[in-house]
């Protein structure tokens, strides 16, 4: 069977990127693309390497245009998907990028984001250990997937095994992230222009305020429920100080993230946690004892890859994971979802190899 698609947003990065995914599966068709200001102009002339889909032309983003598809992607700013989600109660499968479905918690979306809420989709990370399985087993035969804010899922798979156990005590995370400015969007903004980032590293949303927070504390809220042998306590909190750092490299996320090691818990039993967790996972891969990521080697890629280091003198495990923040970080785990909720091989369309250099 192929499936008909429909992206909105179709001008923008996280657009781009799941057109050039979606380009090499042989499940789908691309039938429709849609945009706001750039409607009614040539895709091609907005994403110049999409060679293969220089035949389509942007529509215009409104309801009636997305709907009689059998997939629709949604590609658009936050706070934006919730109006054309409401109307497409007939596609069979609607995946959101944005985090209009993402959060459970009114509060948290009140505080962080702001505007109608809109009801929790099911998370598109495949691999993030829940309720003592895998996200993946709650994305088959779904139809509303909201796939992950980039920086989230990649703190919440770097510390989840460790939550999971109870191996690392969750209410002090300390995370910080090198991230490319694409993760902000094309829209032009004065502080992404490249003579305001090259030559500098600028750190945003400091001090709590990044609209990510809520979302790792969901997720590991989650990992921590699948626990079977809990060495911590159930009402024990989920704290996170959490500092992304603007960089100047287009793609890319580096999350350095740390959490205190439960009283207890053996070298051997923190390592198992992670091994345990991802062994035989395609696209989340932990590197051997000593060995840590760059994001060099991801870019392009679907894959997270992540080295542990367990820290005796600070009593702390440092997990470092990279991820190409528009592939595995957004239209990566997009698709891969998608194939998870249609049945199809997980991996269609979706590489493990980079491109270097």
């Amino acid at each position: 069977m192929t499936y008909s698609v429909a992206v909105s947003g179709a001008s923008g990065y996280a657009g781009g990127e799941i057109l050039r995914i979606l380009a090499a599966h042989p499940d789908v068709e691309i039938r429709t693309v849609t945009a706001h200001s750039n409607a009614g102009q040539p895709l091609i002339q907005h994403q110049p390497h999409l060679r293969s889909l220089a035949h389509l032309t942007l529509a215009e983003t409104t309801p009636e245009i997305l709907a009689g598809h059998d997939i629709v992607f949604l590609a658009l700013p936050h706070g934006q998907s919730g109006q054309y989600t409401d109307a497409l109660g007939d596609t069979p499968l609607v995946i959101d990028a944005g985090a209009d479905h993402r959060l459970e918690s009114v509060a948290d979306w009140d505080r962080f984001y702001g505007g109608d809420f809109h009801e929790p989709w099911v998370y598109g990370v495949p691999e993030l250990p829940v309720a003592g399985a895998k996200q993946r087993a709650r994305l088959a035969g779904a139809s509303r997937i909201a796939a992950p804010g980039c920086n989230a899922s990649t703190v919440s798979l770097s510390l989840a095994p460790g939550v999971a156990t109870g191996v690392i005590d969750p209410s002090d995370i300390v995370t910080v992230l090198a991230v490319g400015p694409s993760g902000a969007g094309k829209s032009l903004k004065t502080n992404l222009l490249a003579a305001e980032i090259l030559g500098t590293a600028n750190p945003y949303a400091v001090g709590g305020s990044h609209r990510h927070i809520p979302e790792i504390r969901q997720a590991l809220a989650a990992a921590r429920a699948s626990g079977a042998e809990r060495r911590t306590t159930a009402d024990e909190g989920i704290r996170i100080s959490f500092t992304p750092v603007l960089v100047p490299m287009s793609r890319g996320i580096l999350a350095t993230s740390t959490a205190p090691i439960t009283p207890g818990a053996t070298d051997d039993e923190i390592r198992a946690a992670w091994e345990s967790a991802y062994a035989g996972e395609t696209f989340v891969q932990l590197l051997p004892a000593g060995e840590f990521p760059r994001t060099a080697d991801v870019v392009g890629a679907n894959t997270a890859l992540m080295g542990l280091a367990i820290d005796r003198a600070a009593n702390r495990v440092t997990v470092v994971t990279a991820v190409d923040n528009l592939v595995k970080g957004t239209a990566g785990a997009a698709v891969q979802s998608m194939n998870i909720a249609l049945g199809l091989a997980e991996g269609t369309a979706l590489s493990v190899n980079g491109v270097a250099p």
